[in-house]
């Protein structure tokens, strides 16, 4: 009679990011929409001329920016007295740098803007190397979970084990015994959604990792 064995593989690769996303807000307030709209309007425009400068040098991967919105609300005081009517304006861009030392160059420089506040960076890969380094991560998953299953059949005296199931992570079959959540089965740590203070211009190596569960029987 066959014994079953199931395991889980995990691999996990590091790299220098490729990209750099500077998320910036074009914002204005004040008492006036009329003054308020110009104000953004004015810095709106200065920025996307920048941007489109910039991107003629060959520095930039892709850029986007958002139509400037207007909006009114009556904000209250700390004794809970409504004022008078306040207007905003903001619009959102978000610049992809592929030199990334001409994004600390020009951030350094757009944050002393009037009206501008640059939001973060987010460091990331190209697709590319994105999809060739979570493949690599994958494979060296698989081989995890082979060798982990070798030495459990070889301690048990058994000969050399059959792969008879193999999935992401908590994607196989349920198993007798304790269950709880499962981690993702492949994540960027550092460039998933979190995005780093405008400060740290530096970004550490990504980190990309594979989980895989797999069955095997000896």
């Amino acid at each position: 009679m066959s014994t079953q064995i199931t395991v889980t593989g995990r691999a996990e690769a590091r790299i220098a990011p490729e990209l750099g996303a500077v998320s910036i807000a074009v914002a204005a307030s004040g008492p006036s929409r009329d003054a308020v709209l110009q104000q953004a309007g004015r810095a709106h425009q200065a920025l996307l001329d920048e941007v489109k400068s910039v991107d003629a040098e060959g520095v930039l991967d892709v850029w986007s920016a958002g139509q400037l919105r207007v909006w009114a609300h009556r904000p209250w005081n700390a004794e809970g007295r409504q004022l008078p009517l306040a207007h905003e304006a903001r619009a959102d861009v978000e610049v992809v740098f592929r030199d990334l030392a001409r994004l600390t160059e020009w951030v350094s420089a757009a944050a002393e803007r009037d009206s501008i506040a640059i939001g973060g960076v987010e460091w990331r890969l190209t697709d590319a190397t994105r999809h060739r380094v979570q493949e690599d991560a994958q494979r060296r998953a698989v081989a995890d979970a082979i060798a982990k299953a070798r030495v459990y059949a070889d301690a048990l005296g058994l000969g050399e084990p059959t792969a008879v199931e193999l999935a992401d992570r908590g994607l196989l079959g349920p198993q007798p015994g304790p269950s709880g959540p499962q981690p993702v089965m492949m994540r960027a740590a550092a460039f998933g959604g979190a995005q780093a203070p405008v400060t740290e211009l530096t970004p550490a190596d990504l980190v990309l990792e594979a989980s895989v569960d797999a069955r095997f029987t000896a």
